[in-house]
């Protein structure tokens, strides 16, 4: 790869390349000789301790992309050459080497299943369901709600992943009774790249096999799961992506997508999604930027979870919403958060008894008030450093456990 147009960095061996914490990086590095080892102070559950790096890999992108905080420490373990890309000088490495772009795509779909596995294993304590026979319950989820064009479409899904399937003839007896056709019936407005749904269509459903990534041109996509009931996980506007997950990694959908309103799709599959990649960069740029944004969500959200006691979950969940903002954090500097205490309550999934208890312990710091129904902090890098705390604590309770149990 020329390496004219970019700057070129030599480490000395146990030089630090990049530190954990370090705001406003603007930059992330591809390792042209040498070993890097990437480390982190207190590793997520599903990360190893730490991680060796050599020529071609790449580290600091998801901080670069997203615009948060480094996460993790880069040491060089010997004598090491990087090359140094601004976050604005993407667009070009890509149009110079796509399979840049492409190799950093799938690790991050890789991350991101993984830290999918990860929240889900510490929140529902399984997996979840992504196998295609799957389909068949979601089938009946929504003919028990009465939402019978998302049932139909589940029910014909079904039938078409599991022909051999134990509900297959179950299946098929639903859809008689529905009066509606085994098979998706296919759409003269769903051929090609550009497709149109009416309000309220299933694009696709959860625990399906995926091959196409859409971007949204007009209107709004739900983004919805079934765990017991169905949660809204997102609402999507025009620009935004979705699908990626199932076209990089083979993998079936984790969610569903329905239309919200009438919408306007531009539906990428894998035969056309390198050649999109080449041809519009900032395609590749989006995608990019997208998906360290939510890779570094779900880290957060890990870390979160690992927190043992419920208040310092409630003070990293207010410190989350000001770092999804990007805002500065800077001693003595205020926030008002537009929310109150039971909106906190659930956003830490906390039972409205065990909630109540702790907001009365969050009250009780003084950095922190509730004025007119909305939460206050007084002082951003308190809160901060509280948080901090309270990682560091939970952090030892663990390694002393772990020394218990050898």
């Amino acid at each position: 790869m020329t390496t004219a147009q970019f700057k070129v960095e030599n480490y000395l061996p146990d030089s630090f390349i990049m530190v954990e914490g370090k705001k406003n990086a603007s930059n992330f590095y591809i390792i042209r000789s040498g070993k890097v080892k990437i480390t982190k102070e207190n590793p997520v559950i599903s990360e190893e301790p730490f991680t060796i790096l050599g020529p071609g890999d790449f580290f600091g992108v998801v901080s670069c992309m997203s615009g948060h905080s480094r996460l993790d420490t880069a040491i060089a373990l010997e004598q090491v050459s990087l090359i140094s890309v601004e976050k604005d000088l993407f667009g070009l490495l890509i149009q110079k080497n796509p399979t840049v772009a492409m190799k950093i795509i799938r690790f991050f779909s890789r991350k991101l299943r993984q830290f999918d596995h990860a929240i889900t294993s510490l929140t529902l304590k399984n997996s979840g369901d992504e196998d295609p026979a799957h389909l068949f319950n979601i089938g009946e989820y929504y003919l028990k709600k009465r939402v019978l064009n998302h049932a139909i479409y589940a029910y014909q899904k079904y039938i078409q992943y599991n022909p051999g399937g134990n509900y297959r003839d179950l299946a098929l007896e639903r859809l008689q009774q529905m009066k509606a056709p085994y098979k998706t019936p296919e759409m003269p407005n769903l051929k090609g790249m550009n497709r149109v749904y009416r309000d309220n269509t299933m694009l696709f459903c959860e625990s399906e096999p995926g091959d196409e990534l859409f971007i949204i041109q007009q209107g709004k996509v739900k983004i919805t799961k079934i765990m017991d009931e169905e949660i809204l996980l997102a609402v999507l506007k025009p620009g935004d992506i979705f699908g990626e997950m199932a076209l990089l990694d083979n993998k079936p959908r984790s969610a569903s997508a329905i239309s919200y309103g009438d919408v306007t799709v531009l539906a990428i599959n894998k035969s056309n999604f390198e050649g999109m990649v080449q041809a519009q960069p900032q395609l590749a740029t989006r995608l990019i930027q997208l998906l360290s944004e939510r890779i570094w969500t779900a880290y957060r959200q890990i870390e979160n979870l690992m927190i043992r006691h419920p208040l310092g979950r409630i003070f990293d969940t207010l410190l989350i919403q000001i770092e999804k903002q990007k805002i500065s954090i800077e001693p003595k500097r205020p926030h008002n958060f537009e929310f109150g205490s039971k909106e906190l309550i659930n956003m830490v999934g906390l039972s409205p008894h065990e909630g109540e208890s702790v907001i009365v312990q969050l009250l009780e710091d003084k950095n922190m008030s509730l004025e007119g129904g909305k939460i206050i902090c007084k002082d951003m890098a308190e809160l901060e450093k509280t948080v901090n705390f309270h990682k560091k604590q939970s952090s030892l309770e663990r390694k002393r456990e772990a020394s218990k149990n050898k």
